[in-house]
C-alpha cells in the first residue's frame, strides 16, 4: 500500500474512561484529528445524567459508542476487536475515583484480542518509573501505573506513554495553591524559595498530542514527555505572570519543605497524597530534573500544535 492509501485508512481509536476529566477531551482531540473515533460505554453509568449526556454529544459529534463492561472480559474482547488503538484515561487521583488497576482487565482483552496497534494507558502526569521514592499514600498511583506498564510489557503490547506536565486547571488557574482552583486576591503561597522549574500544561494540549502521538511510528514503544518550553516555569514565574496580567502585588509567603510536610500523618488519605505530588513537583522537581530529547518531547514532535502558554491561559480569570 503507497502512503497515500495510507493516509486514506483512518486510524480507528477506543477511548475507555471518556467520559472523564482528560478522557473527553481526548475523544475531542480524535475526532477533530480525523480518527474513527470510539468510546466505551458501561453499564454502570446507571443515573449518572452527566456521563450519559457526554456520551450522547460525542454520538452528535461522529464517534461511535460500544458497550462493555469491566466485569465482563468478552465484551471488552469485542470493544478491542473493533479499533487498531486503544487510549485509557482511567482516573489516578485520590480524590476523586482511582481507578488504575481496572486497566489490567483491558491489558488482558487487548492480549486475547490479539491485533491491537498500540495502547496507550492513563499516565498524563509525573512519571512513575522516575518516582519509586515517592511519599506514600501517593506513591500508590505511580505504583499501579508501573504495575499497569509492567502487564503491557510483558504482554508485549506495543505502546505508546503520554505524561510529564502538570494540568494547568488543576496547577496553574490558582497559581499552584491548594484546596482552590482559582487565583488568590491577596496572598499566595510559595513553595520553598519558588525557583524550582514545573511543566504546564492545557489539558486540551495533552489530548491534542495524545491524539497525534497514538498512530505515529516515531512515537512507538516510546515515552512522549509534554515539555513544551514556554511552559517550563517556576512557581514565582508563574506568580509573576499572574501579577503582570492583574497589575497587583501579592502577599507572598514562603513555605519551608519540614513545615509543608509537617502534619501530613493527620491529614485524609486523599489530602496526604495530594500534599505528596506537591512536595515532589514543586520541591524535588520530579518533572524537570531529567534531561528529554527533542525526538521524545511532544512539542518538536508536533510542531503544529499550537500549545497554550499559561499568561494566556491565566488570561481567563481576569
Amino acid at each position: 500500500m503507497g502512503s497515500v492509501g495510507k493516509h486514506m485508512e483512518k486510524t480507528r481509536v477506543l477511548v475507555v474512561g471518556a467520559t472523564g476529566y482528560i478522557g473527553k477531551r481526548i475523544v475531542m482531540a480524535c475526532l477533530a484529528e480525523g480518527h474513527e473515533t470510539y468510546v466505551l460505554q458501561r453499564p454502570e453509568i446507571g443515573l449518572d445524567i452527566e456521563k450519559v449526556q457526554i456520551l450522547l454529544s460525542f454520538k452528535k459529534l461522529g464517534a461511535r459508542l460500544v458497550e462493555a463492561s469491566f466485569s465482563d472480559h468478552e465484551s471488552l474482547v469485542s470493544a478491542v476487536k473493533l479499533v487498531d488503538v486503544v487510549v485509557s484515561a482511567m482516573s489516578g487521583v485520590h480524590f476523586r475515583s482511582h481507578n488504575i488497576l481496572l486497566q489490567l482487565k483491558l491489558v488482558e482483552a487487548i492480549k486475547e484480542a490479539g491485533h491491537v496497534k498500540r495502547f496507550l494507558p492513563s499516565e498524563f502526569g509525573m512519571d512513575p518509573s522516575r518516582m519509586g521514592h515517592a511519599l506514600p499514600p501517593g506513591r500508590e498511583t505511580f505504583d499501579q501505573k508501573m504495575e499497569v506498564r509492567h502487564a503491557i510489557e510483558a504482554a508485549g503490547i506495543p505502546h505508546t506513554y503520554v505524561l510529564g506536565a502538570c494540568f494547568a486547571a488543576y496547577f496553574a488557574g490558582n497559581l499552584s495553591q491548594m484546596e482552590t482552583l482559582l487565583p488568590p486576591k491577596k496572598k499566595v503561597n510559595i513553595y520553598g524559595d519558588g525557583n524550582v522549574k514545573v511543566v504546564f500544561a492545557d489539558e486540551d494540549d495533552i489530548a491534542k498530542y495524545t491524539a497525534k502521538t497514538l498512530n505515529d511510528p516515531r512515537t512507538l514503544n516510546k515515552t512522549v514527555c509534554i515539555r513544551c518550553p514556554e511552559n517550563v516555569l517556576t512557581q514565582i514565574e508563574l506568580v509573576q505572570i499572574w501579577e503582570k496580567l492583574t497589575g497587583n502585588e501579592l502577599e507572598k509567603t514562603n513555605i519551608a519543605a519540614k513545615d509543608f510536610l509537617a502534619n501530613i500523618e493527620q491529614m485524609e488519605i486523599p489530602h496526604q497524597a495530594g500534599i505528596g505530588h506537591f512536595f515532589h513537583i514543586f520541591y524535588e522537581g520530579c518533572l524537570t530534573d531529567y534531561e528529554v530529547g527533542e525526538d521524545e518531547e511532544a512539542s518538536s514532535l508536533y510542531p503544529d500544535v499550537k500549545y497554550k502558554r499559561m499568561d494566556d491561559y491565566l488570561r481567563m480569570f481576569l
